[in-house]
């Protein structure tokens, strides 16, 4: 059997980014334009453009474009896709550029310079209607309205031709993978089926018992690291691959799980960034994405399995890639091993209830951790970064982390 197909009418990987000598010329040429400054969100979303992680589109979206995403799912092509892929700059800076023009997109942080745009549209949006949407709210407290809401005023719209991938190939070496190899690297070992594990964190003793669930039923799995921006008090990518890297070598018959990173921030859009999660991992050739509790979520602000139930909503063809349902995980105490709602007939007083926040609420605050909650050789590496922290971040708890 082969590998799920790319996302898409054409069904084939669309990577933006030049090479050899159009690339050079590019480049060349791209510093006589002018500067549009993107913040990390964006220059993460033009690079998975560039490596074909958001095939099939070519450029930042336009207004009818976003009005159907945020809408319909969908774009004017007719087209799934379930978040907003768009570019904003100030009102002065639209005000200066011609539709038809040329431009450079810069990444604000490090100043280089990552693509050229062709302008095709400029448009302004309702920003509480995406937010309303996307997130499901409109409060700032949440980081991914925050984003939204602090946009510019006028969004630009084109295609582009990715000139760089940034930090991610030399910081992440070994770790940051294009589409095209994750693909490679799965027929090599002979897979055909492979479930993505999303991971913004360490992996903790449910997430152990996710994937080995996942090995189970399918080929292997590619735990796919989050390498772009997080929120205050997340773990660094670093420490998450040290430790995860470590939980394999110890705790996973070999060659049934491989890891790979990819370059965007995080949402926090909960169920909508759960279908962008699953449509992007079938560009990596992923049949399945694992969804357990609170996939992609933050705070209170979503379901604990609202990110199950919206794939049940969606068109059946609308994605190759499907769901691993997987219900609440926990150690239990009377089962003496991991377990589920759905194998476990004891109480909530024999339970363990295991989940991200609360490990790092735990280990932030200097806390014992018991190795039901982690294995020892990833809490003493967890352990090692947050004692030598200078500055120390709260962490704050929500219901569904303690089991409510």
């Amino acid at each position: 059997m082969a590998l799920v197909n790319p996302h898409g009418k054409e069904k084939k990987l669309k990577p933006l980014l030049l090479e050899g000598d159009k690339l050079k010329e590019e480049k060349e040429r791209a510093r006589t334009l002018t500067d549009v400054m993107m913040t990390s969100r964006e220059t993460g979303d033009l690079i998975m453009m560039g490596i074909g992680g958001f095939t099939p589109i070519e450029g930042f979206m336009g207004y009818e474009d976003w009005k159907g995403v945020c809408d319909e799912y969908k774009m004017t092509d007719g087209t799934f896709w379930p978040i907003p892929i768009t570019l904003s700059t100030t009102k002065g800076n639209a005000d200066s550029i011609r539709i038809g023009e040329d431009v450079a997109l810069v990444d604000e942080e490090s100043a280089e310079i990552m693509a050229t745009m062709t302008v095709k549209e400029k448009y302004t949006i309702d920003k509480v209607h995406e937010c309303m949407k996307v997130f499901g709210t409109d409060d700032i407290e949440h980081p991914g309205v925050a984003k939204v809401m602090a946009q510019g005023e006028v969004n630009l719209a084109g295609p582009v031709k990715v000139l760089s991938e940034g930090r991610f190939p030399e910081e992440y070496k070994g770790v940051y993978m294009r589409p095209e190899e994750s693909r490679k690297n799965f027929e090599d070992k002979g897979w055909s089926t492979v479930a993505a594990f999303q991971t913004r964190n360490p992996m903790h003793r449910s997430h152990e018992y996710l994937t080995k669930i996942a090995i189970e039923i399918c080929d292997g799995v590619y735990i796919h690291m989050l390498l772009g921006q997080l929120k205050a008090g997340d773990i660094p990518a670093d420490i998450r691959q040290t430790s995860i890297d470590t939980l394999i070598e110890n705790y996973y018959v070999k060659d049934t799980i491989t890891v790979g990173g990819y370059p965007l921030d995080m949402r926090y859009a909960g169920p909508r960034e759960a279908l962008l999660h699953a449509l992007f991992r079938q560009n990596f050739g992923c049949s399945h994405l694992i969804v357990g509790r609170d996939h992609a979520g933050v705070g209170d602000y979503y379901g604990p399995f609202d990110a199950q139930k919206i794939f049940d909503e969606i068109p059946e063809d609308a994605l190759e890639t499907k769901p691993l349902k997987i219900d609440w995980t926990f150690y239990c105490y009377k089962c003496d091993g991991m377990a589920s709602m759905k194998t476990c007939p004891h109480s909530k007083e024999d339970r363990l209830i295991l989940s991200g926040t609360k490990l790092r609420k735990m280990l932030s605050e200097g806390e014992d951790v018991s190795d039901k909650f982690s294995r020892p050789e990833v809490l003493k590496i967890l352990s090692e970064y947050y004692q030598g922290l200078s500055e120390k971040v709260e962490i704050k708890m929500h219901k569904y982390a303690e089991g409510a």
